[in-house]
């Protein structure tokens, strides 16, 4: 099953083992078992602290459990934990065997202290780049206290439990047989749901931090990078941000950011953090940003969280990056999570054998038909111009496809379904007016971004396309608040470019801040 060089490597984690291990396996006769069962005797063969046995006790075959002998097991895969599941595997034999998490403490003692009687079940795709945050945040749950499990099924491999629970778009959590959540969740967001006294105390202790000479809003590229930059200058530092990585994390393939060919979001995010860590960075996370204050006459700008909390700073810089734009048309809000996608590599395995649409025709929408093609019975792709926008290559890759067909000119108006999901999408020619149905079960939007500044209308200037305005050194229109990245009128929405921002308006506002009057920048830190 696994090559020589994936068992060495498996030989080498396996050896961490603290304690025995048993894997209790659920099979049939079919092939994806005899994967099932040729993986796990590699599994075996790796650590003698490993077991084996068949008991056939499980409902869903093909399954296995990692638990330890004479007790009863709390992580289940059903399906082959491959792809990007593999690592989740491999965690969760360590973390079962007793290998120390790498987890802040406190986090570890939040989950042994949460109550018994949590049963999650995660529906997952094994090409999906978002599933293995929350798969590995849950079976550590699971190996941490007694009263959790996790159990992580492969959507395209169950496909009638998916239809059962109309489960179109992963990953998607179960908490006790009831939804919980949908897509990318961290450890930390798990837990601030299920632990309902959790964000009052971390409000509470928000509220008593001191001020910051920088805070940055934001953690993806730019707000990394302005950290980096600010921390640097040996002042006090503060980053918050409602999900750290941001739009990074919806991110597949990345092969632009110069001297690295090739990387993945989630991991360009995990670098970020891990960069942004080794500095004295008071790093935020999980908390959205509500309300901007300027500098009142102590000089200090406030920034009102959602949690009631509100944090102090000398200067702010803004990176609060964007988010997906939507096509606002009726059905579409009604549908997402129910046909409505805008991850084609999450949520296409859901769709295999379906009839999909793609919305937009510029590089996004391009690649996502091309992705999807190979997937999915058929793929229309549907762009409001007279033309495709995306290079040259890429649609004379999409026009050799059999199963691809391109309507140019056409407005979507509607997203329609039966009450519980899509089942067609309506168009308007914009040449001749008339009116056109699609029969389908998926649509796929891939229309560009939107900033994410609704929470700072009013407050300073922002252009019509609701961007921040800045100058060339990132400044706004309000003295000693900052902005960088995809949330201003800065060109060129890309990763490396909201990097130079992030760096560009920290060092900016580290400027404003030694020639204002900020006693607490020292004269060490001007020297840096």
């Amino acid at each position: 099953m696994l090559e020589a060089a994936i068992k060495a490597q498996l030989k080498g984690y396996l050896e961490k083992l603290q304690q025995p291990i048993e894997l209790v396996a659920t099979l049939d006769d079919g092939p994806k078992s005899a994967e099932m069962r040729a993986l796990l005797r590699d599994i075996v063969g790796s650590s003698p602290l490993v077991s084996l046995r068949d008991d056939g006790s499980d409902e869903r075959r093909p399954s296995f459990t990692i638990g330890r002998p004479g007790e009863a097991a709390r992580v289940r895969f059903a399906g082959l934990p491959m792809g990007h599941e593999f690592t989740s595997l491999v965690l969760a034999l360590l973390q079962v065997g007793g290998y120390p998490p790498k987890v802040e403490a406190a986090l570890v003692e939040q989950v042994r202290a949460l109550p018994g009687g949590l049963r999650f079940e995660t529906f997952m795709s094994l090409s999906c780049h978002n599933c293995p945050d929350v798969v590995q945040a849950l079976n550590l749950m699971a190996a941490l206290n007694p009263g959790v499990t996790s159990t992580t099924i492969d959507g395209a491999l169950f496909q009638d439990e998916v239809q059962a629970r109309s489960i179109m778009a992963v990953p998607a959590i179960f908490l006790n047989g009831e939804p919980l959540g949908q897509g990318r969740m961290t450890l930390e967001e798990i837990l601030a749901k299920v632990d309902t006294g959790a964000a009052a105390r971390e409000a509470d202790r928000l509220e008593a931090r001191e001020p910051y000479d920088m805070l940055i809003v934001g953690g993806g590229p730019a707000g990394a990078a302005a950290a980096v930059y600010a921390a640097r200058k040996g002042i006090r530092t503060g980053i918050v941000a409602e999900r750290f990585g941001g739009q990074v994390l919806d991110t597949l393939a990345i092969e632009n950011l110069i001297s690295v060919p090739h990387t993945e979001g989630p991991k360009l995010a995990r670098a970020l953090e891990a960069h942004v860590r080794e500095y004295e960075v008071d790093l935020v996370n999980l908390q959205r940003a509500e309300a901007l204050e300027p500098a009142d006459a102590e000089g200090y700008a406030r920034v009102r969280l959602a949690s009631g909390a509100t944090l102090k700073a000398r200067s702010v810089v803004l990176a609060t990056g964007a988010r997906w734009r939507e096509m606002n048309v009726p059905g579409e809000r009604e549908y997402r999570g129910r046909g409505v996608a805008y991850c084609p590599h999450c949520d296409g395995p859901l769709f295999k054998g379906k009839r999909v649409a793609v919305i937009g025709g510029g590089n996004s929408g391009v690649e996502a038909a091309i992705d999807l093609a190979g997937i999915v019975a058929h793929v229309t792709l549907i762009e409001f111009d007279a033309r495709l926008r995306a290079d040259a290559v890429l649609q004379a890759k999409l026009r050799s496809l059999p199963n691809v067909e391109v309507i140019t000119s056409a407005k979507t108006t509607e997203v329609i379904g039966d009450g519980q999901k899509v089942n067609g999408l309506v168009y308007e020619d914009r040449n001749s007016g008339a009116t056109g149905r699609i029969e389908l079960e998926g649509v796929f939007v891939q229309i560009g971004l939107l900033p994410n500044t609704d929470w700072l209308a009013g407050t300073l200037a922002l252009s019509p396309r609701g961007e921040i305005e800045v100058d060339a050194r990132g400044q706004t229109s309000l003295p000693g608040i900052f902005a960088a990245g995809d949330a201003t009128t800065s060109p060129y929405k890309q990763i490396i470019v909201a990097m130079g921002d992030g760096a560009k308006a920290s060092l900016s506002a580290f400027d404003y801040l030694i020639r204002s009057s900020a006693p607490a920048v020292s004269p060490e830190s001007v020297a840096a």
